[in-house]
């Protein structure tokens, strides 16, 4: 028998909670640690549609990269479909646990280290060093490293997009006619631009990039917007593959919800 709680430390083990920001609620989010662990659906979110998938499959735990849950509730009336999902979660006896920022902060085997596995970016580094009580390997925000060769840059980006998935790459003037030094960053990563500008990287992979934001690279390096869910849609796969690792008592499954709230034309 798995308890929550195993299941929680040994993902503590893969990025520990600590390191998570402070606006962050990644950890156990509904369920009592000591409920026996049935099975597991990996998914990005907790949405609704995702608990029903949940029971539907016979299993209790749902492990999301993202909280449903960021601030706290006053009423549950299903008004919202955080609200939803929360009661949908209780009234079914189905655990949730996110293992989100403490993921992204983790560079051995993290949200961007998966990036850049797709995207063949070799001697990485943080982008944004972290001081950490866990000495064991490097932590920090964001990704930057070189690709095995300079690549022209037109054929970077339509690499990248297709590498991606994703169904629009937005990005600013080409100021460069080859890339070779590349910053990633998996979800919202605007506040490390002037990092990925100081490290002198010729383009900064992220997302959610509003307008006037693009005016920042000025000049100075490519920033590119692959979208949200794009940007950490193989951290699925890496907390899958974690989990069936360290797991053989339970099954563990893929979601097969597609919980993108972007759609493309």
């Amino acid at each position: 028998m798995t308890t929550l709680q195993e299941l929680y430390e040994s993902l503590h083990s893969l990025a520990p909670f600590d390191l998570q920001e402070d606006y962050d609620n990644a950890g156990i989010v509904v369920g009592l640690p000591e409920m026996e662990v049935k099975g597991v659906i990996v998914s990005l979110d907790a949405t609704p549609a995702v608990i029903e998938e949940a029971v539907a499959r016979g299993c209790n735990v749902v492990v999301s990269h993202h909280p449903i849950v960021f601030r706290g509730l006053k009423r549950f009336n299903g008004s919202n479909y955080v609200e939803r999902a929360v009661m949908e979660a209780i009234k079914n006896d189905i655990a949730l646990i996110a293992i989100h920022t403490n993921l992204d902060n983790v560079l051995d085997n993290g949200v961007n280290t998966r990036i850049a596995e797709k995207l063949g970016i070799r001697d990485y580094d943080a982008l944004r060093p972290k001081v950490s009580n866990h000495t064991d390997y490097e932590t920090g925000s964001g990704l930057i490293g070189y690709l095995d060769e300079p690549k022209e840059t037109m054929s970077f980006l339509k690499m990248v997009k297709s590498k991606m998935n994703t169904g629009v790459l937005k990005y600013t003037a080409i100021n460069c006619p080859q890339v070779h030094k590349i910053a990633v960053c998996g979800g919202s990563g605007r506040f490390l631009l002037e990092d990925a500008i100081k490290q002198e990287a010729d383009v900064f992979i992220t997302s959610d990039i509003k307008y006037h934001e693009y005016f920042d690279a000025d000049g100075k390096i490519i920033l590119a917007d692959i979208g949200h869910f794009e940007s950490e849609q193989f951290t699925i796969d890496l907390i899958f593959e974690f989990i069936t690792k360290n797991f053989s008592i339970f099954a563990a499954h893929y979601t097969k919800v597609n919980t993108n709230p972007v759609k493309y034309l």
